[in-house]
Order: C-alpha cells, then sequence, then structure tokens
C-alpha cells in the first residue's frame, strides 16, 4: 500500500470484516460502537478492550513543512495511575515501517491525562508519513500524516476538509468515515467537539451521554473519551492530519470571556474553563504553545502551506464580551455598538489584520467559529443572532473595511455552529447590497448535530429573502470538500440524507469556487 487511498481502503477492508465478527483485541472498525468499557458489533458480540492502551486511537495534527505534532493518550495502564508511562513513537516513508525516519520516546505524565504530543521535526515538506505507537507491551494503531508544503513554493493543488459539530446524541459518526476515505492533505476542525450536556431525553437519539455535565477535569476528560471511542472520529483522525479550534460546547453552550449561562460566579466558571482546556489539549494533536495555562491557552495561530495558502485560525470565545441584548437572536439594539464589545479582543484582531497584510500567500483562509456575514432573519420582526458576528459589528466593520482598503489575497472564511451550509458575499456594508464584496464567507454544516436533516427549509428560505449577500443554504449534515489551486478554491457541500442510522451515502449537494483575484463565490 504506498497511496492514501489504499490506507484508507486497507481501513474500510478491516472494518467491514469487522462489522461481521467479534473485533480482535484492541482494534477498531466503523461496524463497532463504544458501550461503556466494550466494543460492540452491531451482531451484539463484543470484544474487551481492557488493558489496551490505545483505545482511543492516533491523530495528528499542526502541519509544517518540516514536521507535524503526533498524539495519542494511554488509557486502562497497569500500575500506580499516578506514573509516568515511557512511550515510543515512530514515523515512517511507508505504511509497512520498512523505512523509518524518525524515532523516539515520549512520557506520559498523569499531570496530562497520560497523553503524548511529539512535536517531530526533520521531515520533508508536502508528503505522506505514516506514524505509530507503543506502550506498556502494546503497538497502537497506524495514523498516516502530512506535511505542509516548501515555504515559498506554490503547489499545482492543496486538498482539504472542514468540519464541526459531532453532537454524540444526535447521529452517527458516518460523515467522518466519507471524510477519510476523502484522502484529504488537511482537516480543519472549527468547534463543538464535543457537546457538554448531560444525557439526553429526546426519543430520537442513536446513544446518549454515559454521565452529567462534566464541571470538572475528570468530568471533561470523560466525556473526550466517550467521542474519542468512536471509531469512524478515529479513522478520520488516523487519516489526514488535523487542525483544531474549538466554539462553545467544548466549555459551556454560550459562553463569552469570563460570562457564563448558568449563573456561575466568576472564580467558579474560571475554575470549569480551565478544566475544559487542559481536557481538549490532552485529547487533541496541539502544539506545547496552546498548552493552557489556568483558564487561558493560546488559540489563535497561523499556519502556512507554501505560498498558496496562509491559515489563519481564529479564537472568538476566550477575549469576546458579553453577548449584546440579552444574546441569541434579538431585534437591533444598542448594546450591540457598546464601546469596547469585541469578538476578538484588541490584540487578537490586531494579530489577524498584521497577519492579513503581510502574507504572501494566494488565499487568506479564516478558521472562524461563529457567522460572520449579516443574518437577519424574522417575519413581523427582523432579528440577528447575538451570538454571532452580528452581535459585534465593530470587529465586523473593522475586518470589512481593512479587506476593502488593504486588499490581501482572497480573503476567505471558514464557519461551523449553525449545523446548516451556507455561501455568503461578505459586504463592505451589509446594509447596502451594491456595495463592494470584500470576501467569501463557506458556512459548513454539522456531522451530526441536529440529527437528521432537510435540503432546504423556512429557515433558509427566509435567510436567502432578507439577505441579498447570501447564496446557498442548505440544511442537512455532512462536511465541506475543498480543493486549492493557484487559480481558484473549489468547495464541495458533502451531504447525507440521514444520521440516525449508520451507513448513509454522501452526495455533492452544490460546488462553489472563487477564483482568483475576484472576491465572491459563484456556483458551478
Amino acid at each position: 500500500m504506498n497511496t492514501r487511498r489504499d490506507f484508507v481502503a486497507a481501513w474500510s477492508r478491516a472494518a467491514a470484516l469487522c462489522a461481521l465478527a467479534p473485533l480482535p483485541f484492541g482494534q477498531f472498525g466503523p461496524g463497532a460502537r463504544a458501550a461503556g468499557d466494550r466494543i460492540v458489533t452491531r451482531s451484539g458480540r463484543s470484544a474487551s478492550a481492557d488493558r489496551f492502551p490505545f483505545g482511543l486511537g492516533v491523530a495528528s495534527g499542526e502541519p509544517a513543512a518540516d514536521g507535524v505534532v503526533l498524539w495519542t493518550r494511554l488509557l486502562d495502564l497497569p500500575g500506580d495511575p499516578g506514573d509516568a508511562l515511557p512511550v515510543r513513537w515512530e514515523i515512517a516513508a511507508d505504511d509497512a515501517f520498512r523505512s523509518i525516519v524518525r524515532r523516539g520516546e515520549s512520557a506520559a505524565l498523569a499531570e496530562l491525562g497520560h497523553s503524548v504530543h511529539v512535536e517531530v521535526e526533520g521531515l520533508e515538506p508536502e508528503r505522506d508519513y505514516w506514524y505509530r505507537f507503543h506502550a506498556a507491551g502494546a503497538t497502537s494503531p497506524v495514523g498516516r500524516t502530512h506535511t505542509a508544503p516548501t515555504p515559498g513554493t506554490l503547489p499545482d493543488r492543496f486538498d482539504f476538509v472542514f468540519v464541526s459539530c459531532q453532537h454524540y446524541e444526535r447521529g452517527w459518526y458516518t460523515g467522518f468515515r466519507h471524510m477519510a476515505a476523502e484522502s484529504p492533505s488537511l482537516v480543519v476542525h472549527l468547534g463543538d467537539y464535543i457537546y457538554e450536556s448531560g444525557p439526553g431525553i429526546r426519543n430520537d437519539l442513536v446513544r446518549r451521554h454515559d454521565a452529567e455535565e462534566p464541571r470538572t477535569l475528570e468530568g471533561y476528560r470523560a466525556r473526550y473519551a466517550l467521542y474519542k471511542r468512536d471509531p469512524d472520529l478515529q479513522a478520520a483522525h488516523a487519516a489526514a492530519p488535523w487542525v483544531f479550534t474549538p466554539d462553545d460546547h467544548e466549555v459551556d453552550n454560550d459562553w463569552a470571556g469570563e460570562h457564563n449561562t448558568e449563573q456561575m460566579n466568576r472564580e467558579a466558571f474560571l475554575a470549569r474553563r480551565s478544566a475544559a482546556f487542559q481536557a481538549m489539549y490532552e485529547h487533541l494533536p496541539l502544539r506545547r504553545t496552546s498548552l493552557p495555562v489556568g483558564p487561558d491557552a493560546q488559540l489563535y495561530r497561523r499556519l502556512d502551506f507554501g505560498s498558496l495558502m496562509r491559515l489563519h485560525v481564529l479564537d472568538t470565545r476566550q477575549y469576546r464580551t458579553l453577548q449584546p441584548c440579552g444574546g441569541r437572536r434579538r431585534a437591533p439594539c444598542d448594546e450591540q455598538h457598546a464601546e469596547g464589545a469585541t469578538i476578538l479582543g484588541s490584540q487578537q484582531a490586531d494579530w489577524l489584520l498584521d497577519g492579513l497584510d503581510r502574507s504572501p500567500a494566494r488565499y487568506n483562509v479564516l478558521a472562524n467559529q461563529v457567522f460572520m456575514a449579516r443574518l437577519l432573519e424574522g417575519e413581523e420582526e427582523l432579528t440577528l443572532p447575538m451570538d454571532k458576528w452580528d452581535g459585534y459589528p465593530a470587529d465586523r466593520d473593522r475586518l470589512m473595511t481593512f479587506l476593502h482598503q488593504r486588499r490581501p489575497a482572497n480573503p476567505v472564511v471558514l464557519t461551523g455552529d449553525l449545523h446548516t451550509n451556507w455561501v455568503n458575499d461578505l459586504k463592505l456594508d451589509f446594509e447596502r447590497p451594491d456595495s463592494p464584496t470584500v470576501g467569501t464567507e463557506f458556512a459548513g454544516t454539522s456531522i451530526s448535530s441536529s440529527g437528521d436533516g432537510v435540503n432546504t427549509g423556512p429557515q433558509g428560505e427566509n435567510a436567502l429573502g432578507h439577505n441579498p449577500h447570501i447564496k446557498f443554504f442548505n440544511a442537512q449534515r455532512g462536511y465541506v470538500r475543498c480543493s486549492l489551486s493557484p487559480a481558484r478554491l473549489r468547495a464541495d457541500f458533502r451531504v447525507m440524507p440521514y444520521v440516525t442510522r449508520p451507513d448513509a451515502p454522501i452526495a455533492t449537494r452544490a460546488s462553489y469556487v472563487v477564483e482568483n483575484g475576484i472576491p465572491g463565490a459563484q456556483e458551478t
């Protein structure tokens, strides 16, 4: 097996066999579902996962031209749970590990949940590598990763996908299995990796959270472990490197800076945020620069992919002020324009504009959590979503004005959160339809959140009627596949007809392109 597609095909064949027979010790496949400490096949037969330390799989992330982060977290360890455990790692030029190019040993520390974050350097640019771990007498599953293109070069093509919102209870993660089969060079995850709610009571849930809402480090660790036991999510992590940025549910619904929605006092909420951030770091392939210090974590950052793409990763939660006008959807109000109201914070906003202004990239892509374009909706009374950029118009106006005046090359915003697909022109002035278009927003739907979707519906019809800058709406589940070349960025909206049953097919609902030098997207 010498290609990425061969690797995914082999994983899929093994998974199909696992769906028909008891799983071998420590192995997973898309036919299996997590249930407590067992891995249960659809036939009901089970295989023990006791003492297999790699039950949460492997992952890679934060790719550079010469390196990448390798991740795993050990579970079910022998001995004192407070002990540090040595973990050996290998990265190879082939999936059979005949040509090992780097190897080493790292300590899985109890204070970091026995997670391992290996920052590998000295790799070649723009190529596939395979990696694995060894610990406690066991060997991990094999993962595949991909390094970024050489700085200053302009590759002919770079493929990536972006995804968000994977509520465990609302649907199967079939989209992740399809995503792995796409063989992308990168996965960009825009948040809501976990949901912090307790067990649901709806009668259409496909599975349930196994504990009440987490507020402590152990609670968040358990919630991540529940999600990461899903075999389709593991397959997606093993198929490509990820770049991740959180939204709200990694901590608490609609949190904003030091504010929360549960009447917790400031001290209690910051303690909860500290626990949530640490568990997040422990379960994702992040660099040491994102290791939290108490309730604070450095999460906004940039990654370059040759001179083809600069990825500006935003954090729209940690530095924002409280949502105006009571939050949620409200009619326009004076609080939106209050002095100091911000979604980015002044330091991050300056960082973003400086990075855009200095960028040598053909495409400047913003990994952003919440809807950036204006979203005016309603019948008798028109309202705006105050938890989105609509609640903070000063920050948006500053960015739109900058894009118009300084004209960084081909700004494209990738957005999650809304569980629906959208294509938006970003306007200098959203009040004037004839205002210049200064960029494009592709908002992607959820993997499973909101359950089975529909092709369109009243929300889309209403939004399209009130917002002439919105070009497309769809409410099915899935992800967005992007193909980037020097001439254009193409976005394919990949959707599934259902997620409340496993094994849904996937298809492209619509495709839009952003041509080099032409702001705005056009349907193909």
